[in-house]
C-alpha cells in the first residue's frame, strides 16, 4: 500500500473519534439508499463472506447463446402458477428469475408487468408466441445451479459480462477483508449530539455497507482511521476529511459497473455521506469490450486512488481558501451573477455563508460552500445535482 500523508497534529477526541463539520460540502445519499433497501440476506459482514457467495454463484453458472425461436415456454408440471423455459441442448428446464423474465419479455416487446398478472399457462402462450414470431436473433442466457437451474439473465450475444466476484476481488486487493485489516474498512458512525465521528463501530447487519443480491453487488469503504486536515474552521479547529469510495456491478445486466471516489467528513447511522468533496466517478457499460476496460481502466483507477497521497486535494482546498475573489457586497453579487446564478440565488448563497461562517464570502472556497449548502435545500434531485455540479466546476478551476 502507498503512504497517505496525514498531519501529525490531528488527534482523536476523548470520545474516541474526531470532531467534524458536516455543514460543509455536499450530502450524498447513494449509500443510504442501498442501506435502506437491502434485506438482511443481502448484507455481508466482510469482503471474504461476500466474495465467497458471489464467487460460488459464478462457479455454478454458465453462458449459452441460443436463437430466440428455439426457446420453449411451458408451465411447470408441479406448479401451474410458474413458468419454465426449455433451452436448446439443455437437459433440464430452467426457471427464470423475476429479472430474467422481464429481460425476456422486453426482447419480444411484451409488457412483463401484464404477463406476470396472467395465469402461468396463459402467460406462457403469449410469451411463446412472441418468441416464435419474433425476428429470429441470438441471445445470451446466464444459468445458475442452486438446487435447481435458474435463468438469471437474458442479454444480447455481445453482452460483456463482468462477474460480480471480479469487482469484489479488485476491492479485496486494496481492502483485504474490509474489516480493518487494512486502512480501508466499513465506516463508523457520526454522533449528531456531539458532532464527533467515531470510526470504531461494530460491524453488524445494521451497520455494514457490503451488499449483494441475486442481481448486483454494492460496496462502500472508507479510510477513516487516517483523517486529513485541509485548513481550519472558523473556531480554529482543523477541517478534517476522510477518503472513501463505493463501487457497484450487475453481472445480469441490471446496472453498469462503476466506482466513485471522494473525500468526506462523516457517515451517519443511516449511511448518508456528509461533507463530500472532490467526487469522481467511472462507469463501464457491459458492452463487448467491458472486461478489457475493467482490467485496464476501472481496477487500476481504484488502486491509484487507494495508494495515492491526498496532497493534491489538500493543496486544491488551500488554494481555493486563499483565492480571494470578492471584498464588497457588489463584488459578491457580481461574481455569482456572472456565473449564472439569479439575484435571489446569489442572495441566498451569501446568506448561507454569513450564517455558517459569521462573515460574508470572500474566497472561492467560501462561495463553493455557500452553493453546496443552498443545493441541499433543493427538493428536486435534478436541481440539486445541477447546483452541486456548478459548485464543483468552480472549485475545479482553482489553480
Amino acid at each position: 500500500m502507498g503512504v497517505v500523508e496525514v498531519l501529525d497534529s490531528v488527534a482523536p477526541t476523548r470520545t474516541g473519534g474526531w470532531k467534524v463539520d458536516v455543514s460543509r460540502g455536499e450530502r450524498n445519499g447513494r449509500v443510504s439508499s442501498e442501506w435502506f433497501n437491502r434485506p438482511d440476506d443481502e448484507r455481508y459482514l466482510s469482503l471474504d463472506d461476500l466474495w465467497a457467495n458471489v464467487k460460488g454463484r459464478s462457479e455454478r453458472s454458465r453462458n449459452r447463446v441460443v436463437q430466440t425461436a428455439d426457446i420453449r415456454v411451458e408451465a411447470a408440471r408441479d406448479n401451474p402458477e410458474r413458468l419454465h423455459l426449455v433451452l436448446p441442448k439443455a437437459q433440464d428446464p430452467v426457471a427464470p428469475t423475476h429479472w430474467a423474465f422481464g429481460q425476456l419479455a422486453s426482447i419480444v416487446g411484451a409488457p412483463a408487468s401484464y404477463l406476470r398478472q396472467l395465469p402461468a399457462p396463459l402467460a406462457g402462450i403469449n410469451l411463446q408466441y412472441g418468441l416464435t414470431n419474433h425476428r429470429a436473433e441470438q441471445v445470451k442466457t446466464f444459468e445458475t445451479e442452486s438446487g435447481r437451474t435458474e435463468l438469471r439473465a437474458v442479454t444480447g450475444p455481445d453482452y460483456g459480462r463482468i462477474h460480480d466476484h471480479e469487482l469484489v476481488e479488485a476491492v479485496q486487493r486494496i481492502a483485504g477483508n474490509g474489516t480493518g485489516d487494512t486502512r480501508w474498512k466499513v465506516p463508523g458512525v457520526l454522533d449528531w449530539s456531539t458532532g464527533v465521528y467515531n470510526p470504531d463501530v461494530e460491524i453488524s447487519r445494521d451497520t455494514t455497507t457490503l451488499y449483494a443480491s441475486d442481481r448486483d453487488v454494492f460496496l462502500f469503504l472508507v479510510d477513516d482511521h487516517n483523517p486529513i486536515e485541509a485548513g481550519r474552521l472558523p473556531d480554529g479547529s482543523p477541517d478534517l476529511y476522510f477518503r472513501g469510495f463505493y463501487s457497484w456491478n450487475s453481472e445480469v445486466g441490471a446496472k453498469t459497473l462503476g466506482m466513485a471516489s471522494f473525500y468526506l467528513r462523516a457517515v451517519c447511522q443511516n449511511r448518508n455521506l456528509w461533507g463530500v468533496e472532490d467526487f469522481q466517478e467511472i462507469t463501464i457499460r457491459h458492452s463487448k469490450y467491458a472486461a478489457s476496460r475493467f482490467a485496464h481502466e476501472a481496477a487500476p483507477a481504484l488502486t491509484r486512488f487507494a495508494n495515492s497521497s491526498p496532497q493534491g486535494f489538500v493543496n486544491g482546498i488551500k488554494a481555493a481558501r486563499q483565492q480571494i475573489v470578492a471584498r464588497t457586497d457588489e463584488d459578491r453579487d457580481d461574481f455569482l451573477r456572472k456565473r449564472g446564478f439569479s439575484k435571489a440565488e446569489s442572495g441566498k448563497i451569501i446568506e448561507k455563508v454569513l450564517m455558517e461562517e459569521g462573515r460574508p464570502p470572500e474566497s472561492i472556497f467560501d462561495f463553493v460552500q455557500g452553493i453546496t449548502r443552498l443545493a441541499r435545500d433543493k427538493t428536486q434531485q435534478d436541481a440539486r445535482l445541477d447546483m452541486e455540479g456548478r459548485a464543483k466546476k468552480l472549485l475545479d478551476r482553482v489553480g
